[in-house]
């Protein structure tokens, strides 16, 4: 992390009540995140399903905070203008699901929403280095994609680190977010390495909503 970074907190709706998941949602708002973080996943990229668009747009009237999509998805372009429509302010694709990944992330520009790109643990920082002029977020994936609740990986601390300085020599604002096995024993470690967004599902909603605000300040210190 460089001096005087500001470390944000996104909270992944994966984790969260989906009985209640507007109020959810509305929960960790005022309880301090800085991105609500949509996890999209196909079944096919990686082994779970979980939502679509449709549920985008039902938890954009609780918040006005950036959400945050990150599609698990083997073809992106095909369900990009659909999540741009339902009100993302963020599309993360994987740099393994994309052919061509720099087009893919014109596509996502084309619909006026931030583009960002993932890495799973196995794909080397190298695989950034023709999109560095174009993205607007990095996520490194500290768990293999599919589920929450996995631990931490602490081999991807060096890539973490790796990325922050490819991020400085493009003097670009890039956002460097990292999930997986996000918690306060693991946060100080990331945050060191670089990281400026912590996605965080099962730290941040455990126990009673009033709680939520706690567990946010508990990832950031």
């Amino acid at each position: 992390m460089l001096p005087g970074m500001p470390i944000r907190i996104a909270p992944s709706i994966l984790s969260a009540d989906f009985a209640r998941l507007g109020e959810e949602v509305k929960a960790v708002s005022e309880a301090g995140a800085d991105y609500i973080h949509v996890d999209i996943m196909d079944a096919h990229f990686v082994p779970n399903l979980t939502i679509g668009p449709d549920v985008v747009r039902a938890i954009r009237p609780y918040t006005r905070l950036p959400l945050d999509v990150h599609l698990m998805v083997s073809h992106p372009d095909a369900l990009i203008p659909a999540f741009a429509d339902a009100g993302a302010d963020i599309l993360t694709v994987h740099a393994e699901a994309s052919a061509h990944l720099d087009r893919t992330l014109q596509l996502i520009r084309s619909h006026q929403v931030k583009c960002g790109v993932s890495l799973v643990p196995s794909t080397h920082e190298r695989a950034l280095d023709y999109v560095m002029d174009t993205v607007d977020l990095i996520l490194i994936m500290t768990v293999n994609p599919g589920f929450g609740g996995q631990s931490f990986l602490r081999s991807q601390l060096p890539k973490i680190s790796a990325v922050r300085h490819m991020i400085a020599a493009t003097g670009r604002a890039i956002d460097l977010q990292v999930d997986g096995g996000i918690k306060p024993g693991t946060s100080t470690g990331v945050i060191s390495a670089g990281a400026d967004v912590l996605v965080a599902g099962s730290a941040v909603f455990k126990g009673n909503p009033h709680d939520y605000a706690t567990h946010i300040a508990a990832l950031r210190s």
